[in-house]
């Protein structure tokens, strides 16, 4: 529910601002928000969350109010430098961009105000309150956004960088709130919550120990010097963008709203397949042994159970290759107006269409490699995707030279297809010496990729005669066109995949019967 209002929310927002405003938002600001949270508290967290919950807290509390000292000094310098030396946008279209940086940099303080209170929820498996928290002030942020795009349009920046701090404070004040409450409850006592009284949550001497655990902040010192590379590795493409001015602000603007969308598939379909069958593979198999040491049957369902995996995705993956080529101007101009649909914006969505395929089969193929590959192999693959996600860097900056906004899809791919030949080579020395083959029967049927390629013909056919300056009518004939299409696929799966379709069925739907009974 959550999530549909923030993006029916955002959604009603990008017809009332300019997409330089967006780009100057999503990416620039955004970026200085999340590099001084991420350098301020990340190797704090996981240095203090390494540890069991019977450590002395008082000492990891106090560890743990440095994130704040340390993310203002990190908002300073990294603020200079986004005021600086970056390109500095045009007033005229994006006024306010001092006033963005500021306020943008002292969100990101506030944000680690509840730093203690976090690790301490995580620490004890305050899931829900995670949850709640953050849900609750994305949409305080979304509504007070909408609000100021309503009343004062004009403000600009002002709005969103509002917006941003209403976020972080609000945000803060749910864990206060919570901790305020909880602490001293009969809860606590049951629990033996470690704290007694709210001054416990602020910095205090120790006696006869020192303010800190040192083994502790030596932990943290070794994390904070690989979080250089994380950040870096994590935020490429928008690094990339700012540093390098490979984009106006405009096409930096499209291509983060449309990279946003397209990630929505990922994370909402072939997510939870990759988390599921991961803990599933990691069960039947051994890690580290070869097909050949393991149990037979174990094996031969692993196998099948990949196969199906894979043709699943791959059918999915297709399907949104296939009918995304013939409705992502019909999508971003039902989801963003002209901002989205003119220009590169059905250009970018088109080609993520065809990455999300890659992304379907490599998470799959990733899920069983890393659930059967010993340390040893995992350690070792670290490093080879440390490379390929600098190359990814690289080849992002030259394709955005070639191609434009484009270019950054591009690389992705190339990126996503090294990672696939990397993993298809696994799983065939993997199964080298077993009977099963779970690559041999990849491809769908002929039937199926011949109703795959009259679908795309027809739906590109639409979308030319169709959409989308002719009228509602005439897109919801080219919507029909689509439905029709789709459920040609359906049904020509449902025949000619029938190992697929028991599956599904034994898989999915008897679990789901299950549930409902």
């Amino acid at each position: 529910m959550f999530r549909g209002l923030t993006f029916v929310l955002n959604a009603f927002t990008l017809r009332f601002v300019s997409k330089e405003i967006i780009g100057v938002v999503n990416v620039r600001l955004t970026l200085l928000y999340s590099t001084v949270v991420f350098l301020a508290r990340e190797a704090f967290r996981r240095a203090c969350l390494s540890g069991s919950t019977e450590q002395n807290w008082t000492q990891v509390i106090n560890l743990l109010w440095l994130t704040v000292p340390v993310g203002a000094l990190w908002s300073v310098m990294l603020g200079w430098v986004w005021l600086c030396l970056l390109e500095v946008p045009d007033p005229a279209g994006t006024p306010h961009y001092e006033v963005g940086v500021l306020l943008f940099g002292l969100s990101a303080v506030v944000e680690l105000l509840a730093e203690p209170l976090w690790v301490l929820a995580q620490a004890h498996m305050f899931v829900r309150l995670k949850v709640i928290a953050e849900s609750l002030s994305i949409i305080v942020k979304c509504l007070l956004t909408v609000l100021l795009v309503l009343l004062v349009p004009h403000w600009g920046l002002y709005i969103f960088s509002l917006a941003q701090l209403a976020y972080t404070s609000f945000l803060v004040l749910c864990y206060v709130l919570y901790f305020v409450k909880f602490l001293g409850s009969q809860e606590a006592e049951k629990s033996s919550f470690p704290l007694s009284r709210v001054r416990d949550l602020l910095p205090k001497c120790t006696r006869d120990k020192p303010v800190v655990n040192w083994r502790l902040a030596k932990l943290t010192w070794s994390f904070f010097k690989q979080s250089f590379l994380k950040q870096i590795l994590t935020e490429g493409e928008r690094y990339v963008m700012t540093f390098l001015n490979v984009l106006n602000f405009g096409d930096q603007g499209v291509y983060d709203i449309v990279n946003n969308l397209g990630s929505l598939v990922a994370r909402f379909i072939f997510q939870p397949i990759e988390e599921s069958f991961y803990i599933f593979f990691a069960k039947v198999l051994e890690r580290g042994k070869q097909a050949k040491q393991q149990n037979t049957d174990d094996v031969t369902m692993a196998a099948a159970v990949l196969e199906c995996l894979l043709k699943l995705v791959l059918l999915i993956g297709l399907t949104i290759t296939v009918f995304g080529y013939a409705y992502s101007h019909l999508a971003l101009d039902i989801y963003g107006g002209s901002l989205l649909s003119s220009g590169s914006g059905p250009s970018l969505l088109r080609y993520y269409s065809l990455y999300v395929l890659l992304l379907a089969v490599n998470g799959v193929t990733e899920c069983f490699t890393f659930a059967a590959m010993s340390k040893e192999q995992v350690d070792r693959y670290n490093f080879v995707m440390l490379a390929l996600s600098a190359s990814f860097l690289s080849l992002s900056y030259f394709l955005t030279q070639w191609q434009g906004s484009v270019g950054f899809i591009l690389a992705n791919c190339l990126n996503m297809t090294l990672r696939i030949a990397h993993s298809v080579r696994y799983i065939q020395g993997y199964f080298s010496h077993s009977s099963s083959r779970p690559l041999a029967g990849l491809l769908p049927s002929p039937a199926l990729l011949l109703v795959f390629l009259g679908s795309a013909g027809l739906t590109a056919l639409s979308e030319v005669l169709l959409c989308c300056d002719s009228g509602w009518i005439s897109r919801l004939v080219h919507i029909a066109v689509g439905a029709v299409c789709l459920l040609a696929v359906l049904t020509t799966a449902f025949f000619t995949e029938t190992k697929l379709v028991h599956f599904i069925r034994t898989q999915y739907l008897s679990r789901y019967t299950k549930k409902g009974m």
